[in-house]
């Protein structure tokens, strides 16, 4: 047989149950964002297709995580199998070593790291920005929709609503009537001729613009039956977006949402030490992380060998302890770099060092055909607990 055919046959083992991994993964992630975008559906008025691009700017932060955790899954259930049934021994047998099997398993590994850097140095950033560009553009469309004449109008925090006319088209509101219990314990009334909503989508802020009014007031601080008019002919109200927001306050963007060319001039414009600390280990996590399945591909191969005994629930089991560990130790490496405890890159190179060597070590031991202790103390383990809640039962 080619050995470009036993190629293609390794990497059809590796991907079918990769891509499966892959579609249930990212859907069980998706589930927790499910119900509070239906509830937007459902109770908000959203339309159907404004939900499904919010899931499409989600989707690749989801997939930064879940490429390489199918990866992994995939490696082990496929080398699983092939053990399982001897295949690996025919193939041993017909003069293809262990090494001669790497070639389809790092190629898909590659494609699965080039896959995931481009979603992590362009696709999650972008994404994440549009995403709240996109809710943003949504909670705006909502405040003027929610609008009708002649209608009291709730949907702001600490604001009650009235127009006498609204013109759609325009958004212009005339004979409005305010009732503000933001700031002041007896709150304000406010009267104005004129009024529009206007959207700043670079400070995420919505602006309710009055014209040619009064607000009334009695002061908290008065003793007395105090009251105070003042008139106005320009008045500005910010409106909370579900939380209250001072004029002229900005929403910061997140570290997460630069890109990285933004991330790169943040490093060298940073202001002080913390903020360079953090922008620098955002920076090089968005350079390990794609290293992963590259990494699993070397971890994976070996213990989907051995693992074989325990079946496909054993493979499974073990990929999610192999990658909980890798993402834990991640976590941890990463908390200490950004509190300046330890270096930024020697410490969030880490993981990726020590599972590297970690990787080539099993993948030694299995070329050499010898057994990985620890691996099989774990999977005595995992038997005696199937076997404990199956007797139970």
């Amino acid at each position: 047989m080619p050995a470009s055919r036993i190629h293609r046959y390794i990497a059809r083992e590796i991907a079918t149950p990769a891509l499966l991994g892959l579609s249930v993964f990212t859907l069980m992630i998706l589930m927790g964002r499910i119900i509070r975008l239906v509830e937007m559906v459902l109770n908000k008025g959203v339309p159907a297709k404004e939900i499904f691009l919010l899931f499409a700017f989600l989707l690749p932060a989801f997939l930064v995580i879940t490429i390489p955790l199918s990866f992994l899954l995939g490696v082990l259930l496929g080398f699983g199998r092939l053990s399982s049934e001897s295949e690996t021994i025919a193939l041993k047998a017909s003069g293809i070593s262990l090494y001669g099997m790497l070639k389809p398993v790092f190629l898909l590994a590659a494609l699965a790291s080039l896959l995931t850097g481009t979603l992590t140095l362009y696709g999650e950033p972008a994404g994440n920005a549009a995403f709240r560009s996109k809710v943003f553009e949504i909670a705006a469309s909502k405040a003027t929709v929610g609008i009708a004449p002649k209608v009291f109008n709730d949907d702001f925090d600490g604001l009650v609503l009235y127009t006498n006319e609204f013109d759609e088209q325009s958004g212009v509101m005339k004979g409005v009537f305010i009732s503000d219990q933001r700031t002041d314990e007896e709150g304000s009334t406010i009267f104005a001729e004129r009024g529009r909503i206007f959207s700043d989508p670079g400070n995420y802020t919505l602006t309710l613009r009055l014209e040619d009014g009064n607000i009334h007031r009695r002061p908290k601080s008065s003793q007395g039956n105090s009251y105070q008019t003042i008139g106005f002919s320009t008045y500005d109200i910010s409106l909370s977006m579900g939380k209250e927001m001072e004029a002229g306050q900005t929403v910061k963007k997140k570290d997460k949402d630069f890109s990285f060319s933004e991330l790169s001039t943040a490093i060298r414009e940073a202001k002080n030490e913390e903020e360079l600390l953090r922008y620098r280990v955002q920076w090089h996590k968005r350079l390990v992380l794609p290293l992963a399945p590259l990494l699993f591909a070397l971890i994976g191969i070996p213990l989907g060998i051995q693992s074989h005994r325990s079946g496909k629930g054993g493979g499974f089991a073990i990929g999610l302890i192999v990658f909980l560990v890798y993402y834990i130790l991640f976590s941890f490496t990463k908390t200490l770099a950004t509190e300046g405890i330890f270096p930024v890159i020697p410490t969030m190179w880490a993981p990726t060092i020590l599972f590297f060597a970690g990787g080539l070590h099993l993948l030694h031991l299995a070329a050499m055909e010898r057994r990985f202790i620890l691996l099989d103390l774990l999977l005595e383990g995992m038997d005696r607990f199937r076997r404990l809640i199956q007797r139970r039962r």
